[in-house]
């Protein structure tokens, strides 16, 4: 299927993963923009979880923070992603916190394959910086509770079953490697 980036063909799956496929990683790593062109050439849809819960409460995710608090955020998220995980074929993009969550984990474990975004601090930074919808960032040195974030996350995101670097590169290069690494997975998977 042609990048519609780069009109360059990257070789199609030898075979469809059989579960979703659920893009965890921080704020900034990708997992949106890499998860609609996936999703694209999978030929399958796309759901955003953060959609799909301000879609369900009526109003934003800054809102429902503001309005309920991190605790009820996270309630309706895990609700909405156990929901999600049983449309398939599908990709899934989650919310940065949302791996954090021991029943969305094991949720996802039982349904899904979880493909973690990494992305340093420095990509990351440069990708949120400037972006006013991001709830946890709402602080007095956003950069520094993002680099905490990074430190309290990245172990919980590395129990995923595929990791792929989410760089500054085009995002087409990404969606290769992802392509590629789930290629490796379910061939190990299938041995």
């Amino acid at each position: 299927m042609p990048d519609k980036e780069t009109n360059t063909y990257r070789t199609p799956l030898t075979r469809l993963p059989t579960k979703p496929l659920v893009l965890v990683g921080m704020m900034g790593a990708g997992k949106t923009a890499i998860g609609r062109r996936l999703a694209e050439r999978l030929d399958c849809p796309f759901l955003d979880a953060d959609d799909e819960i301000e879609t369900a409460a009526g109003c934003s995710i800054s809102d429902i923070f503001a309005l309920h608090g991190e605790a009820a955020f996270r309630d309706g998220e895990r609700r909405v992603i156990k929901r999600l995980l049983d449309c398939n074929p599908t990709v899934l993009a989650t919310g940065g916190g949302a791996f954090m969550d021991a029943d969305i984990r094991q949720a996802v474990r039982d349904k899904g394959i979880s493909i973690w975004l990494k992305a340093d601090v420095e990509t990351l930074w440069q990708r949120v910086r400037r972006r006013d919808h991001r709830p946890l960032l709402e602080t007095k040195n956003p950069r520094e509770t993002l680099e905490r974030l990074i430190q309290d996350r990245y172990p919980t995101y590395a129990e995923a079953d595929i990791t792929v670097d989410s760089d500054v590169g085009p995002l087409c290069k990404t969606v290769d490697r992802v392509m590629d690494a789930i290629e490796g997975f379910l061939k190990t998977e299938s041995e």
